[in-house]
């Protein structure tokens, strides 16, 4: 039986033991998924409690990361947490894996290098279509998914620097230079606090309070996040400053109000055509966009409505 095999059904296995350890199935299903477990253990010659052989088949991954890999690459939406998010739950088996390296496939690799080279190059585009072969042998590579998310970053196509970096933190939450290039797309594009969030997550798996250049990233996004709270409170006070000069202001505070009280003032609120002395209908004046627009400054300009007063057309019929 292919190699190959045998490490999916011990994945398979872990994922069983992992669901029931993580809330995901019940107690009252314990049973039947030992059944379940020791079936595919005897049907697949593997032994479900050789510690070495797991790791093997999954290194610091599980079948669910994976398979969420797996389901974005194709476009599907995915139903595995990003790692680090709040909605994300780590099992205890997850928790207790060390970081190892992912199996490298030969082929792969020589792209990856040549992909390097153009990097080097400032070859952007070259890079990214030679990582992406790399990918295509590969697709779980944390490594090949982090460097084409750099080369879409130098290549100023962000959106696709940040998709190919979320997949890298899936596939390996522990590879700490896929958090530093999501959390630079995330800036780029403006989700500061996003940024901030995949910097401190670098931060914590990186150890030891981090590296200079993690650091710096989470500083940098920090200090955006609180600028965009201050102006966004400042947008908020100013807002309601301007609401309370609004209703302070003459004629203000009743709309139609002061125009009824200027159509008052000048001679009555309408009617008939000719009262007053041949004043105009003003109800109908009123209802004349233009002229309630002019009518309205005039309320709220003590001086060009003192001004107009004192019109002596207006003051004698």
């Amino acid at each position: 039986m292919a190699t190959s095999q045998k490490r999916l059904a011990l994945a398979i296995i872990d994922f069983l033991s992992t669901s029931l350890k993580d809330g995901t199935l019940t107690a009252d299903d314990a049973e039947s998924i030992e059944v379940a477990q020791s079936c595919i253990a005897d049907t697949f010659h593997v032994d479900s409690n050789d510690k070495a052989a797991l790791k093997d088949a999954i290194g610091d991954q599980s079948l669910l990361s994976i398979y969420g890999v797996y389901e974005k690459l194709k476009g599907k939406n995915s139903t595995a947490p990003l790692p680090g998010s709040s909605s994300s739950k780590p099992s205890a088996t997850s928790s207790a894996k060390s970081s190892d390296p992912t199996p490298t496939n030969p082929e792969a690799e020589a792209f990856k290098s040549q992909g390097n080279s153009a990097m080097q190059q400032k070859d952007y585009t070259k890079a990214i279509d030679l990582y992406s072969k790399a990918i295509t042998l590969s697709p779980t590579n944390p490594i090949y998914l982090s460097n084409r998310a750099a080369a879409y970053s130098a290549n100023h196509q962000h959106e696709e620097a940040k998709a190919d970096a979320e997949l890298a933190v899936s596939a390996d939450p522990k590879y700490t230079k896929a958090w530093s290039r999501l959390g630079l797309a995330r800036f780029v594009l403006g989700d500061t606090k996003g940024s901030m969030e995949a910097y401190e997550k670098g931060i914590e798996h990186e150890g030891n309070g981090g590296s200079e250049a993690m650091k710096k990233g989470y500083k940098t996004a920090k200090e955006k996040v609180e600028e965009e709270e201050k102006e966004a409170a400042a947008a908020g006070e100013d807002g309601d400053d301007a609401a309370s000069t609004a209703r302070g202001a003459p004629g203000a505070g009743g709309g139609m109000d002061g125009l009824a009280g200027l159509a008052s003032m000048l001679g009555g609120g309408g009617g008939g055509g000719g009262a007053g002395g041949g004043m105009p209908d003003l109800g109908k004046l009123m209802s004349n966009p233009m002229f309630a627009s002019m009518a309205q400054n005039l309320m709220s300009n003590p001086q060009a409505m003192q001004g107009l007063m004192n019109n002596p057309q207006l003051r004698y019929a």
